[in-house]
């Protein structure tokens, strides 16, 4: 899979970044590149590899799990511009076009 110049121009609109002509050839160039590094790695035989979430056998030290807040829900739903259902009501931020 590759990307053309109108598909990085749709991405940057989406993206709500301005990005210039010539710039745009650049990330074309970028991404195609990471799209086929991607297809290489999907192309290679894994089978019998087991799944490892780090390279080292590390163990991460977690703490008991335990509550150290109060709960301050209230207070805060008290401050809030505007509430619902003891929801917090925010402006719409995505567009679309329709």
């Amino acid at each position: 899979m590759s990307l053309d110049f109108q598909d990085v121009r749709r991405i940057a609109k989406l993206a709500r970044v301005a990005v210039s002509e010539q710039d745009t050839h650049m990330y074309q160039h970028r991404i195609n590149g990471v799209l086929a590094l991607v297809a290489q790695m999907q192309a290679i035989d894994t089978q019998g590899v087991a799944p490892m979430a780090h390279a080292l056998d590390v163990v991460q030290s977690l703490r008991e799990d335990v509550v150290t807040e109060t709960d301050l829900h209230k207070k805060f739903q008290a401050i809030a511009p505007q509430v619902a259902g003891d929801l917090y009501l925010v402006p719409q931020v995505i567009e679309h076009d329709d």
